[in-house]
């Protein structure tokens, strides 16, 4: 389940990853699968070898995309999710999702 975004925020998403960009969503989550991840952040890209040569530098696997709804993207949780978010300069989410 998702929530603590905007409308405006996912389809600005939407619309970058269509647009080939790197793009970046940040939301709350809960998933009984994954316990202490109160967060995810989708990173997504409609380019999909720019996606993978994106993902590599952080060791993300191409297996790893989630091709769900003709948006492809990275799932990023935990450890993955903040060490990421800490190199992408995405200081703002960082402090919205009280991620230190």
């Amino acid at each position: 389940m998702a929530f603590g975004i905007k409308r405006h925020e996912l389809n600005e998403w939407k619309l970058d990853v269509k647009n080939g960009k790197i793009a970046f969503l940040t939301h709350y989550w809960i998933d009984d699968r994954f316990p202490g991840c109160n967060t995810v952040t989708k990173v997504g890209c409609n380019d999909v070898a720019k996606l993978i040569e994106w993902g590599q530098q952080y060791g993300l696997k191409a297996e790893w995309i989630d091709y769900k709804e003709a948006y492809p993207h990275f799932d990023l949780f935990g450890k993955y999710e903040l060490e990421i978010m800490k190199k992408e300069g995405l200081k703002d989410q960082l402090d919205r999702f009280k991620h230190s």
